[in-house]
């Protein structure tokens, strides 16, 4: 069952970039989306925290904490994400992003919170081909530059908020941490969307099903299915598990939009993935579900930050 959980927490992530472009077809912005999806989740996941103990007793400094990562970490991700999704296909975003788990361990070496190692620098070395393949075998037709810029910007700042909240946020349980991250975030684009005079709600109800879907399925479902399958699993068999999520974005985008990969992309794709695994498989055994603390910061990110 831990593991069935993981990989339908990985297929309702997966299907977010689809569930996005849908919405888009419906005449539904890009700042109405980001608000709605997260002014949904954080309605669920603050009484479901509560319910669960999981905000009682947590410092000041910690609330305040986990409401900033979302306002402007979490927040200026998404809008980079759903943005390069109005511009390149939903398959090429999952990919681009997909890179991040890399991305954290180089970031990790370099602040000395891990040791670098033939097996990080072998990951490190196949993502960078991998992209290099997605990128190069998209070039024989029309390649969205700045789509492409969006979305890997969203990697580089999902990499950023990563490495800063695995130290400001230890003491966090995840199920609070997700509470807090979305409510930060609703806040931001409740904000900007008041600046802009307002954001634009009257959607088509085909534009608030997929909205729904977005933020009940990919958010609000594939946190509480990830925790449910990593407290079974353990963090390295849940990290490796969450590998399925590009998976599911490439097949599901094939199947709804008809979009397609080359060869060479397929074979770019399948080494990002290969060195994802090869950052997250883990180097000793572990018990079925260790402590937070004894996991790697890519197995850290995992259970405590990839969930939002």
């Amino acid at each position: 069952m831990g593991r069935l959980f993981c990989m339908l927490s990985a297929t309702a992530f997966g299907a977010m970039a689809v569930f996005g472009k849908l919405a888009y077809e419906s005449g539904v912005t890009v700042d109405a989306l980001l608000l709605v999806r997260f002014g949904l989740a954080a309605a669920v996941l603050v009484p479901v925290a509560l319910a669960r103990g999981a905000l009682r007793g947590l410092p000041r400094r910690a609330v305040l904490t986990g409401l900033g990562m979302g306002v402007f970490g979490y927040a200026l991700q998404s809008g980079l994400y759903f943005s390069a999704l109005t511009r390149i296909d939903a398959s090429l975003v999952a990919l681009l992003l997909y890179v991040y788990p890399v991305l954290v361990m180089v970031g990790a070496v370099a602040l000395r919170r891990e040791r670098a190692s033939a097996r990080r620098v072998f990951a490190l070395v196949t993502a960078l081909a991998g992209i290099g393949l997605v990128l190069g075998g998209a070039t024989s037709g029309h390649l969205d530059l700045l789509g492409v810029l969006l979305g890997l910007g969203a990697g580089v700042t999902y990499t950023v908020y990563i490495l800063v909240g695995d130290r400001v946020t230890g003491d966090v349980p995840p199920l609070a941490l997700a509470a807090l991250v979305c409510t930060g975030a609703t806040g931001t684009f409740l904000v900007t969307g008041a600046v802009r005079g307002g954001t634009d709600l009257d959607i088509a109800p085909a534009g608030w099903l997929w909205l729904a879907a977005i933020a009940l399925v990919s958010t609000v479902g594939g946190i509480l299915f990830f925790f449910a399958g990593m407290a079974r699993v353990g963090p390295s068999m849940a990290a490796i598990l969450s590998i399925l999520e590009p998976v599911v974005t490439v097949g599901a985008a094939a199947l709804v939009f008809g979009e397609t990969l080359s060869v060479v992309q397929w074979l770019g794709g399948l080494l990002v993935l290969s060195a994802v695994v090869a950052v997250q498989w883990p180097t000793r055994t572990l018990p079925a579900a260790p402590p937070l603390e004894q996991a790697d910061e890519p197995e850290r990110e995992q259970i405590r930050l990839q969930a939002v």
